[in-house]
């Protein structure tokens, strides 16, 4: 079944400017041809201060341009998730591995924020922290402006704690504490994903092991700090990536095969991680809370 397409908004910026309207598009978004955004732009998919435009076009700072994507087929994904905890202030899910968090790429209507609002049309929660779309495990979510602006505060003040579990290889030390840099890196298709790199923001992460079986170790992870996809960058920048992950590989960076047509995105699943625990002070009743969520057998004890 197709959904219903998207509309995407942006403002021309510095380094859009004096480009033609091909250009922007092909160099912004890598994702597609050249031919493929001409053929958009001719078809009129592509708005420049609401107006068609040729593509080639000379662009200014601040104009508007709106791209109009077809519908299109989504991915199958997990759609169900699992309750443990609501009330008028915050809700608190079980995100099955698989389903993305938010849209993007090629998922609208299959993602967890877009279930919430047909659940919830009233007052779709809000998500304070996200989960990569192959981990599974506890979300929290914000009910109310009390709740999102206090578990926001949580957040930033590193008050909320955040337990994963988590599958690496053989050989990890019985606890580790891992500090790389996170930040953005070059991405052939996506422009940039976040990785391992010294011009990175700080980062903390700590591991002990839980089990050793064989080639695999269970690990469980406490991360301090809540950058994008931490535990998979930290542990392959550490030598240890996450089981089948498609993506990071030692070092921390991505694992990139052009010559074979393999270039591997974030959303791509595999790897065995799970949200384990979240603790947390609720926004109105001042309720110290943990919550514990049971990992998929693989990432047992």
């Amino acid at each position: 079944m197709l959904n219903r397409g998207w509309t995407y908004r942006e403002q021309v910026d510095r380094s859009g400017a004096g480009l033609t309207l091909l250009a922007y598009y092909s160099q912004r978004y890598p994702h597609s041809s050249l031919e493929e955004w001409q053929g958009r732009i001719v078809a009129g998919q592509v708005l420049l201060d609401d107006h068609l435009a040729a593509t080639d076009a000379i662009l200014h700072l601040g104009q508007r341009l709106i791209y109009h994507r077809l519908p299109w087929e989504e991915p199958e994904v997990p759609l169900s998730f699992e309750v443990l905890h609501e009330d008028s202030d915050l809700l608190i899910v079980v995100k099955p591995s698989g389903l993305p968090v938010l849209p993007g790429g090629g998922f609208l209507e299959h993602t967890l924020l877009r279930q919430l609002q047909r659940q919830y049309p009233q007052d779709t929660p809000v998500p304070i922290h996200r989960l990569g779309r192959g981990t599974s495990g506890l979300m929290l979510m914000a009910r109310s402006p009390l709740a999102k602006a206090h578990l926001s505060q949580q957040m930033r003040e590193r008050q909320i704690q955040k337990v994963y579990r988590a599958l690496v290889g053989s050989g990890f030390p019985d606890r580790l504490r891992l500090t790389d840099a996170i930040g953005k890196i070059p991405h052939p298709i996506l422009g940039y994903i976040y990785g391992a790199t010294p011009n990175g923001l700080f980062a903390q992460s700590e591991c002990r092991v839980l089990r050793r079986n064989g080639d695999s170790t269970l690990l469980e992870v406490t991360i301090l700090t809540g950058r994008p996809h931490q535990i998979r960058i930290h542990l392959a920048a550490a030598g240890y990536p996450l089981l089948n992950d498609p993506l990071y590989g030692i070092g921390g960076i991505p694992i990139y095969q052009p010559e074979i047509g393999q270039v591997p995105v974030p959303g791509d699943c595999g790897y065995c991680l799970h949200a384990y625990q979240l603790g947390f002070t609720h926004p109105r009743t001042g309720e110290v809370m943990s919550v514990t969520c049971p990992p998929p057998d693989l990432l047992k004890p």
